[in-house]
């Protein structure tokens, strides 16, 4: 048998398992993740891709690609309802770009999830740090002193695996969650269902009838767009206590039901595709288990209406990846990973709540209880839904809580309202740069980020503060617009990366972590993005006259950002101090 030493094994290869693996290496942390399907998806089970979904993506440097894989968001980014697709009571609604477009550097996006996952897989795999194995499963595993010992197997043979952590992204019916004998909570099965991809020419549908996604009547199903050229998908179900099975979609039965959905008899169809799925709503009762932790549909599983599903799992690889990353470089203490599912658990339960409110709305409108024009209102209204994708907040050992209250929209699932509140994510603004405009998110990345008013004395505090506690952390300074660079001591404006230091064994009131290369350092460079391959900035300055306001601070304040995106800390008005910044980084980190 062959043995293998890691630091993560991640298992599960679909789009959350691939984006933990990303993350992990992204962070310098050795990953292995094992996919029991020989290669990845041929069926786009999800397509939507969430705002912060994509400004992740954007930071990993494959927003474009991913762009021109997908659908074009002013053609796609719709509902629709109607008897058929060509039924004379149709109705489209798109998207309110110009009402939530602006709250990020991009935008909500459909990329069918084959093509998604290849993207992922082949970035995975670009990593030094991280092994992909398609084709490979794990048969068993066990917890030791040292971790977690697993048994893969693939076509070579055996694999002995010994990890630190082991993360399962394995889907609804897990097998970890199962073998660890954590319970799935929620609702009973909503429907038993079947998803028929077929290819067929619909360009003679006008663009008032082409939306990512259109609720039909007659008969009742929905219709996907899988790209925008020829695939398409039909959303329709079965009953068992009637009698209904997988088997009766034959070739015969998915045509005669595409060809109804779209209202043509003889359109030229070809069945390319049929996968029984259960519409379900559950979320698990612990998402961790000692060395083990859930991610994605083995933790949470949402209805498919709203699109939640996938970008939740991805967030939840976001927000745990850091935190392994921290404890297995001996930066934070090992309670920091019990933050992951105080944050992670509420969020995953609002958000498979919401995608059963859709799914409501969708079997009144199925049902005839809702008027045509009735369904599109609260179909559309549905779709946009800032708030619940980017105003979420985490309240945990990991946020330095400042006393602020949360934002009270009137309607929480539509509208974002942008705070940096800790532990909400950093809010995009607009930054004038030296390379011309930049996003306040582009400036952050696998580190600490302190984002500080210029000429405030934060970046000295800082490079103090990362002594004490052996942390790597980046500042950056911004001046107001009015402000001139020239009315600044030179390089004080500039963002300057502040590197981990190693403590002298003289002082015993710091912890001294053994000094490792910073993730910095295997990161990529992205087209864009502000910092160069090793981590450091180009020269400043970067300029804003809004962007204290927006993040709550006055002239002498800073705001300090976890490596996830969201505010761990914030000194609204400062002034500048080595000894607070030093106390909340211990704070979030577990290590006090």
């Amino acid at each position: 048998m062959n043995e293998l030493d890691v630091e993560v094994l991640v298992v599960g290869g679909g789009p959350v398992g691939l984006c933990a693996a990303i993350e992990l290496a992204r962070h310098g942390i050795s990953v292995l993740l094992v996919e029991r399907r020989a290669d990845t998806s041929i069926f786009p089970k999800a397509r939507l891709i969430t705002t912060r979904t994509m400004e992740l993506l954007r930071g990993w440097g494959i927003q474009e690609e991913v762009e021109r894989a997908g659908m074009p968001r002013e053609e796609y980014l719709a509902v629709g309802v109607g008897s058929s697709l060509t039924a004379a009571d149709f109705l489209r609604s798109a998207a309110e770009l110009d009402r939530d477009a602006p709250q990020s550097p991009t935008y909500t996006f459909l990329c069918a999830q084959d093509r998604l996952e290849v993207i992922l897989r082949r970035l995975a795999e670009s990593r030094p740090e991280a092994e992909v194995w398609f084709g490979a499963t794990m048969t068993g595993m066990r917890p030791t002193a040292g971790g977690v010992t697993a048994t893969v197997n693939r076509a070579d043979g055996e694999t002995l695996v010994r990890c630190r952590y082991l993360v399962a992204a394995d889907g609804s019916r897990s097998g970890v969650r199962e073998g660890l004998g954590i319970a799935a909570e929620g609702p009973p099965p909503l429907g038993h269902m079947i998803s028929i991809m077929f290819e067929a020419d619909l360009g003679f549908l006008s663009p008032d009838r082409r939306a990512a996604l259109s609720f039909l009547r007659d008969p009742p199903c929905a219709v996907e767009a899988v790209d925008h050229e020829r695939r398409w998908m039909v959303q329709t179900g079965y009953e068992p206590e009637l009698g209904g099975s997988p088997a009766d979609f034959t070739e015969e039965a998915c045509l005669a039901a595409v060809r109804a959905a779209v209202g043509v008899p003889g359109l030229p169809v070809t069945i390319l595709g049929v996968m029984p799925w259960l519409q379900q709503a559950m979320v698990a009762a612990a998402f961790r288990a000692g060395p083990v932790f859930l991610a994605g549909d083995a933790a949470h599983v949402a209805t498919p209406q709203g699109g939640f599903g996938m970008n939740c799992g991805i967030q939840d690889a976001h927000n745990l990846a850091w935190k392994l990353a921290a404890v297995l470089r001996g930066t934070a203490g090992e309670e920091l990973l019990d933050t992951y599912e105080a944050e992670r658990r509420p969020v995953a339960a609002r958000t498979v709540d919401e995608s059963l409110n859709n799914a409501l709305i969708t079997f009144d409108m199925m049902e005839g209880r809702l008027s045509m024009r009735e369904a599109i209102e609260r179909q559309a209204g549905r779709r946009s839904c800032e708030g619940l994708v980017l105003g979420f907040g985490y309240d945990s050992r990991a946020v330095v809580s400042d006393g602020t209250a949360p934002p009270a929209p009137a309607d929480p699932y539509r509208t974002y309202v942008p705070t940096a509140r800790p532990g909400h994510r950093a809010p995009h603004v607009w930054l004038h740069g030296p390379d011309g405009r930049v996003s306040t998110l582009d400036l952050l990345g696998p580190r600490f980020t302190l984002l500080a008013a210029a000429g405030a004395g934060w970046p000295g505090q800082a490079a103090e503060a990362a002594r004490r506690t052996g942390v790597s952390l980046t500042t950056v300074e911004i001046a107001a617009a009015e402000i001139a660079a020239g009315e600044i001591a030179a390089g004080e404006i500039a963002a300057a990366e502040i590197a981990s230091v190693e403590i002298a064994a003289d002082d015993p009131s710091t912890p001294r972590p053994t000094p490792t290369s910073t993730p910095e350092e295997s990161s990529p460079h992205v087209p864009g993005d502000p910092f160069t391959v090793a981590g450091r900035c180009r020269s400043g300055p970067f300029l804003s006259p809004t962007w204290a306001k927006e993040y709550g601070l006055g002239p002498e304040g800073a705001v300090l950002i976890r490596p996830d995106g969201h505010v761990a800390w914030r000194s609204p008005d400062g002034p500048a101090s080595a000894p607070a910044l030093t106390k909340a980084v211990d704070r979030v980190l577990s290590r006090r």
